[in-house]
């Protein structure tokens, strides 16, 4: 638990057309072999992803793509996974070779909208330019018709590419980083969690939201006290005051607010995340919709990740079920787990979705914008649990 989540890294997405270099570019920003370099186009089929620290920038993950041009069944196959990587990108690598001086740019034009939709910076990556002395033309071309930064380069002789990461750096987003509780607690405030140790968490080890949870107190200068629920009360006894807030998993939420102080005030790891990685005003909006449904309503319920669901699975077992003793029938429910997601909604009346503690904020967001684009009501686990066990929280 040493290394920063990727959900928590700059996501930098390299996209292009088939031996334009793109696998080198990832190997050169990493300064190691991560990608297959080959002068056959096609080389990389599925994304690549690789975890790296790259000076003046952080912690990233870099993300090599299949060619945007690639043809055939497998090839269609491969540019709709391209295009799912997207949705977690938060800085577009947009890369031309430059050898081809006449180039009408159609596909790159496309690409660059595409990302351009979901608000997210692109950089045109001129590659290969020890190869081409008229690079300098090329790239007055590219700027003229992309109006965005370029940077040229030669990833295979290492060229430049301190400019590339200067460049990477000056279009990042200036937005602030979120704190999962600055909002609610303050120095020497103490925080008591409720962490049920059951089976969707692993042996040995907290879950991700727990630990990102505990390390954003102890930097607000809080003091952090944790228990399992069955422990709750006798951690509630062993303060000489009541906690300033409580913080528990969302699935004892009825069953701890019963029980705590009067003066403590309520929240879970999931609706802190609502705001964290999410819009918790449209989540909120969305919980609230809650009270509309019917027997007639469609459920999606969404995860960022990828897991085999376990007994008493929170997602696919416990909401389903808490749905079922509220209305008192069980709801049409489909279930779509990673990048998934789908993009027509629709079939959908609701979309609740994970507290997105795998997913980038950048993707939970883009999911968010989404469904407000088709008009659906989107919420998330937690905020969904409170409604449906009317539980009162900040």
């Amino acid at each position: 638990m040493n290394d920063t989540p990727n959900s928590n890294r700059t996501h930098i997405a390299i996209f292009g057309r088939r031996n334009a270099g793109k696998s080198s570019i990832i190997n050169a920003l990493a300064n190691q072999n991560v990608a297959i370099v080959s002068e056959n186009a096609g080389t990389t089929t599925d994304p690549v992803k690789k975890a790296i620290e790259i000076n003046k920038i952080g912690a990233c993950v870099i993300v090599d793509t299949a060619g945007f041009d690639d043809d055939g069944e497998l090839g269609l196959l491969r540019i709709e996974k391209t295009k799912k990587i997207v949705e977690s990108t938060d800085i577009g690598l947009l890369v031309f070779d430059c050898n081809f001086e006449n180039e009408d740019y159609i596909l790159e034009l496309e690409w660059k909208n595409k990302l351009s939709e979901f608000g997210i910076p692109i950089i045109a990556v001129i590659n290969k330019i020890d190869l081409n002395k008229n690079y300098k033309t090329v790239e007055q071309n590219i700027k003229e018709i992309f109006d965005i930064d370029c940077a040229p380069i030669s990833a295979n002789k290492k060229i430049n590419i301190d400019i590339l990461i200067e460049t990477i750096k000056n279009n990042l987003s200036k937005e602030d980083e979120i704190s999962i509780v600055g909002h609610i607690v303050g120095e020497d405030d103490i925080v008591l969690l409720v962490m049920p140790q059951d089976i969707q968490a692993p042996k040995g080890r907290l879950i991700l939201p727990q630990v990102q949870t505990i390390r954003d107190i102890l930097d607000n200068k809080a003091i952090v006290v944790g228990a399992t629920f069955d422990k709750f009360e006798k951690a509630l006894k062993s303060l000489k005051k009541p906690p300033k807030v409580i913080i528990t998993d969302s699935q004892v939420f009825k069953e701890v607010e019963r029980l705590k102080p009067k003066e403590s005030a309520l929240t879970s790891f999931s609706v802190l995340f609502a705001r964290y990685k999410g819009d918790e005003k449209i989540y909120k909006r969305g919980a609230d919709f809650i009270d509309n449904l019917n027997q007639k309503s469609k459920i999606l319920i969404a995860e960022s990740c990828s897991h085999i669901p376990l007994e008493g699975d929170i997602g696919r077992v416990k909401i389903p079920n808490m749905l079922k003793n509220k209305f008192g029938f069980a709801f049409d429910i489909d279930y779509t787990a990673g990048a998934d997601f789908p993009s027509d909604l629709s079939k959908y009346d609701l979309i609740i979705h994970c507290g997105g503690c795998m997913g980038t904020r950048k993707q939970i967001l883009n999911r968010i914008r989404l469904c407000e684009k088709q008009n659906k009501p989107i919420t998330n686990y937690g905020m969904a649990i409170a409604k449906i066990n009317g539980v009162n929280y900040i």
